[in-house]
């Protein structure tokens, strides 16, 4: 009977993955118990299971392809999921951090090699580039917690960036001048070639993406186009001679607000990553560490822990005078240590790199001790990277929950969805989860409804089918919906049932998108609608998919803060531009503005908010001249009888028909009966409108009990 070590190492395709899944499935489950990061416990699966553990699996060209991806998918997502707006408001810091965290390490690891470990100055500059740089290892622990727009977060992710291009500038300096490329010539070709890399993503991704995403809606052909574009990224830079990380994070950078970050596309490229992608690479990462060279001599541990602790230390340094220099809470420099601490297999590519280089006796610059100090660097900067970002990450969300305002448990929100038409729903139900409060964590309601005739029962069965469309397209966001097929001899009617029995606090709903002339401008059951009810309601007609808009202008009424409903819609909005990453222009008057300038700055800062005077509502035809076909135009109007009723919003269906034809559309009717907080919060900052406010205030009290 053969030895059970002759069916090791398996090569059989099917047995590999399989055991890599099984890795991939039980290594949360056991470090979970053990309150370890799950990324660590892939790396050690991938040590015991390679050639220089128990040599279960062979490291084949399934490693290599799918571990590259990994590679490429923790970059691209970091990026893709990055706050962009943050990112430029933080632009010196990120430049400043970045700058720290490859000038510090790089220093201390320099010295070191030659100091220490006694290394040529070509071999010390060479493990001081790769020291310098480093790899978002731990990212998937900040995404887990749900922390990628914090500042700290974004500050790494930049850095990180900033550190890797110097360093792989730098290696191919060290390169060149080693072969005697190191002229004027080598560095202007080089310059030109970065030039046209970056001018030519810049200028040819977004008229690409755009272009795609306004002609094919299908999930997967969506999905396989940025897949496409990111390689495209990655292969680009190569072609220019950076590495295909860097390119990768390039284009996630691109594509960033294009891709939202509550959409079922985000969604699926965060799946796909996280269940299989980058667990291959950190597998395969640990199958490359020889931990037996610890036990084999002196020397080996002596280089490993020089090159860990000077690089590390390299790191924490230029985290924690970040972020004293800042003046930002501890808890983020643990995190901005944690994040740049890691190095993983773009190291070893590095160091591969010093390998392939002479000396003039014929020797490698960098020898086998230093290529095996490194590899198993990997190991120990991985755990601690790991350990470090889990536990500061677990520090942020206590320290934001103990300084964070509990003012979630009074929001009644609950959105209700009248949906018809198939090619129409999809788009309703994406803005409604751009609008909904995730920390809430409620539902979505869908709603069909069918008249009471002769095509009832047909007439239910399309509406099955198309809130089972719409249903499996809000699962594809991990949103939970609600649905209901509603038969009435009224539509209106059967909406406002229905949102009796739901319990909702507004409506979403599509215009028709024919163009017509006042009165049939709204359709006859939209104005039974606004006008039987009393809460917020939002008409929304947008030709073009939500992820290519460029802005968003907001006509609001004057005396639009008085109305109780005031800050309902604007938290919608805001969450739609925050998810949209767009600009937003609100126009209206001195104090209207005012106080949306103060709820804007006090709850949704990152926005990148204008404000511009519109004195008259007759100013709309000057307006509509501003309105691209990019853009969405808002209009806040209000029920006849209200504070910020006019008579000049009668003619609105006339001036939406003329001005504003084909053009993406959102009414907003807001609530009109709200509870005494709201009332508060709209109180008038001004004496001279204070009486008229009181006076207000005191009808609706003795009217309706408010």
């Amino acid at each position: 009977m053969p030895h059970i070590a002759t069916y090791f190492p398996i090569t059989d395709p099917t047995l590999i993955f399989f055991v890599v899944l099984l890795i991939i499935l039980m290594a949360p489950i056991i470090m979970g118990k053990l309150r370890i990061p799950h990324i660590i416990g892939m790396v050690l699966a991938g040590v015991a299971i390679g050639k220089y553990g128990l040599n279960i699996l062979d490291r084949d060209a399934s490693f290599e392809l799918f571990g590259r991806v990994g590679l490429y998918y923790i970059m691209f997502l970091a990026s893709l999921e990055m706050d962009m707006d943050g990112l430029k408001k933080n632009l010196y810091r990120t430049l400043i951090f970045g700058l720290l965290a490859f000038a510090i390490p790089f220093v201390l690891t320099y010295f070191m090699g030659i100091g220490l470990l006694a290394y040529s100055p070509i071999a010390a500059l060479v493990l001081a580039s790769i020291m310098a740089s480093n790899t978002l290892v731990a990212y998937p622990i900040v995404s887990r917690y749900g922390l990628q727009r914090k500042p700290s977060v974004t500050l790494s992710v930049g850095s990180t960036m900033i550190s890797l291009l110097l360093a792989l500038v730098l290696l191919a300096a060290i390169v060149a001048s080693h072969n005697g490329g190191n002229g004027i010539g080598f560095w202007a070709w080089f310059a030109l070639k970065f030039a046209l890399y970056c001018g030519g993503m810049l200028w040819m991704v977004p008229r690409l993406t755009r272009w795609f995403l306004r002609r094919y809606s299908d999930a997967v052909m969506q999905f396989i186009f940025i897949m496409s574009e990111m390689f495209m990224g990655a292969a680009l830079a190569e072609l220019v001679g950076l590495e295909g990380i860097f390119g990768a994070f390039f284009a996630g950078l691109i594509l960033n607000r294009y891709v939202p970050h509550v959409s079922p596309l985000m969604n699926r490229i965060e799946f796909i990553g996280n269940a299989l992608f980058i667990p291959y690479f950190l597998i395969g990462v640990g199958m490359l560490i020889n931990v037996r060279l610890l036990f084999q001599g002196q020397g080996i541990v002596w280089v490993v822990l020089c090159i860990t602790v000077f690089g590390t230390l390299g790191k924490a340094l230029a985290a924690y005078i970040s972020c004293i220099g800042f003046r930002m809470p501890l808890s983020s420099g643990h995190m901005m240590f944690g994040l740049t601490s890691a190095h993983a297999a773009g190291a070893i590519a590095m160091v591969m790199v010093g390998m392939t280089m002479r000396m003039p006796d014929g020797s490698a610059v960098v020898n086998e001790g230093m290529l095996n100090g490194v590899i198993i660097m990997i190991l120990f900067t991985c755990i601690i990277s790991s350990l470090t970002t889990e536990w500061s990450a677990q520090r942020i969300i206590l320290r934001d929950k103990e300084y964070a305002p509990d003012d979630t448990p009074q929001d009644d929100e609950k959105i209700l969805i009248p949906v018809k038409y198939p090619e129409y729903a999809n788009q309703l139900v994406g803005m409604a989860m751009m609008m909904r409060n995730p920390k809430l964590n409620r539902g979505l309601v869908a709603l069909n409804v069918v008249y009471d005739d002769e095509n009832m029962r047909r007439n239910q069965e399309q509406g099955h089918r198309l809130l089972e469309q719409v249903q499996h397209y809000a699962s594809g966001s991990d949103v939970m919906m609600q649905t209901q097929v509603r038969v009435a001899a009224n539509i209106a009617n059967g909406i406002k049932h229905a949102f009796k029995e739901f319990q909702a606090s507004e409506i979403l709903i599509g215009m028709h998108t024919h163009e017509s002339v006042s009165p049939k401008f709204w359709g006859q059951f939209h104005q039974s609608l606004f006008n039987g009810l009393s809460r917020q309601i939002i008409m929304a007609r947008v030709n073009l998919p939500l992820a290519t808009l460029r802005s968003i202008q907001v006509a609001v009424p004057s005396r639009a803060q008085y109305e109780p409903g005031f800050y309902r819609w604007l938290e919608r909005l805001a969450r739609m531009v925050t998810n949209l990453e767009c600009r937003i222009t609100f126009h209206g008057r001195t104090d209207t503005l005012q106080m949306i300038r103060e709820f804007v700055q006090n709850r949704h800062a990152e926005i990148r908010a204008e404000y511009q005077m519109m004195e008259h509502w007759n100013e709309m035809p000057k307006l509509a001249a501003t309105i691209a076909h990019d853009h969405l135009f808002v209009v806040v109007t209000a029920r006849k009888g209200t504070v910020s009723y006019k008579n000049a919003q009668d003619r609105l269906p006339e001036e939406l028909t003329k001005y504003f034809s084909g053009k993406n559309l959102m009414i907003i009717f807001p609530d009109q009966f709200g509870d005494d907080t709201l009332m508060t919060f709209a109180e008038p900052q001004h004496t001279e409108e204070r009486s008229a406010y009181e006076a207000i205030h005191e009808w609706l009290h003795r009217r309706f009990n408010i």
